[in-house]
């Protein structure tokens, strides 16, 4: 267990199989905040590893609705604190580490990379954000153009965020990190899909960190839908659109750290943690 922001969190930790130390990559699931655990993207973080030669340790952080906003955040933040205090028992390199998420994870990940430079460390090396959320509006043209049809709904994506933070809240940037600074925040590599609801504001937080002058590679991943990167029956040459031998992290390796009663939708997300 590691040291969350109320309590001990579970994590899952992958190591390669070539002597270490390793470069440390925080890992969190997705799941809308509301579904998934630490094992849940095992097929992606198991890919990850072998192909960067990265330790990933993904972490599983609280979820709604017994935990809402801000918990998932604040868990986040303290779980990237304590891996990267403890770097050396879990054989890892000393020194900054990378975070990484898909969707509500994804979200999660770059807000710890704001939470970090505002609280003065952790230090972060990069960030690698696979279809994350990363705003509260639903007005953008992906959601309308892919509403139906392809694995994330939606009307699945209002029912993840009524459980997870009310709409007071929704404007905090520990939720919509695409209103926050922006300024001085580590690299990132972002990717999206095609047909996802999130698409847009994928995209918009990848252009908004570069007009903000933080480095920043863009995947747009065309024809694939939410999920492409993370199924494990279908990822892996997908993965390897955002690069062959895990090039996408190792591009944010490099860079210098100062650069219940549920949708159906929500049925796929469980049978998928069922699977993992």
């Amino acid at each position: 267990m590691l040291q969350g922001a109320d309590g001990p969190l579970p994590y899952r930790l992958y190591r390669p199989a070539t002597p270490g130390p390793h470069p440390i990559v925080v890992y969190f699931h997705g799941g809308g905040w509301v579904l998934g655990d630490e094992q849940s993207d095992d097929p992606f973080c198991r890919d990850m590893c072998r192909r960067t030669g990265m330790i990933f340790v993904s972490v599983g952080y609280r979820h709604a609705p017994e935990h809402r906003f801000p918990a998932a955040a604040e868990d986040g933040y303290a779980a990237t604190r304590w891996i990267a205090e403890h770097a050396a028992e879990l054989g890892g390199k000393p020194g900054p580490v990378m975070v990484a998420g898909w969707s509500a994870g994804g979200n999660i990940a770059a807000v710890t990379c704001q939470l970090a430079r505002d609280r003065g460390g952790p230090q972060i090396s990069g960030q690698l954000l696979v279809c994350p959320v990363t705003d509260c509006t639903f007005d953008r043209p992906s959601y309308t153009d892919n509403a139906t049809g392809y694995f994330l709904t939606r009307s699945l994506m209002y029912w993840f965020w009524d459980i997870y933070c009310s709409p007071a809240d929704r404007t905090d940037p520990r939720v919509s990190p695409l209103r926050g600074k922006l300024e001085n925040l580590p690299p990132a590599f972002v990717a999206t899909c095609e047909f996802d609801p999130l698409r847009d504001e994928g995209v918009a937080y990848a252009e908004a960190l570069a007009a903000a002058g933080v480095p920043v590679e863009q995947l747009k991943a065309r024809g694939h839908f939410h999920s492409s990167f993370i199924d494990g029956r279908r990822g892996d040459h997908r993965r390897q659109r955002a690069g062959e031998d895990g090039a996408g992290v190792a591009a944010i390796r490099q860079a210098p750290a100062s650069k219940r009663g549920s949708p159906s939708g929500a049925d796929h997300f469980a049978a998928r943690d069922r699977r993992g």
